[in-house]
């Protein structure tokens, strides 16, 4: 995680993306089969966010355990996942799911990103336009 020389700090002496890494160390440690990460980089600025995004997929490809992530960042989902699962409104269901099988390492930027992105983003639209926006939004 390159933490070691922070290893006499406190937990409020650290960034908040030190905080995540050692919060992933912690799952580490447990070697658990399946790994749940709800809105983990919400807090983040997009460059620590970016750093965090290849320390979990670097991770990821050594240990191979499942994650699920829960984002509302959408090119953080297609960036990350190898399927990304479009959730409706109250009730929450599965509305869209979309494969991912761009080869690895992904570039946040890039076209075909851009183009997954933009779709996945579409459905979000369209789904919130077929609802009354106070199932959404507390109005």
């Amino acid at each position: 995680m390159r933490l070691g020389r922070y290893a006499d700090k406190r937990p409020h002496e650290l960034s908040g993306g030190m905080r995540q890494r050692v919060a992933l160390a912690r799952v580490l440690a447990q070697e658990a089969a399946v790994v749940c990460m709800d809105e983990p980089l919400g807090a983040l600025d997009a460059l620590t966010r970016s750093h965090m995004h290849d320390l979990i997929e670097d991770v990821w490809q050594e240990a191979r355990f499942t994650v699920l992530f829960v984002t509302h960042n959408v090119r953080e989902a297609v960036r990350l996942a190898d399927r990304s699962v479009l959730m409706g409104g109250r009730p929450g269901r599965v509305i869209h799911q979309q494969p991912n099988d761009m080869p690895r390492p992904r570039v946040m930027d890039s076209a075909p990103m851009a183009a997954a992105a933009a779709d996945l983003t579409q459905r979000l639209k369209e789904e919130v336009a077929s609802h009354d926006q106070s199932d959404y939004f507390d109005i």
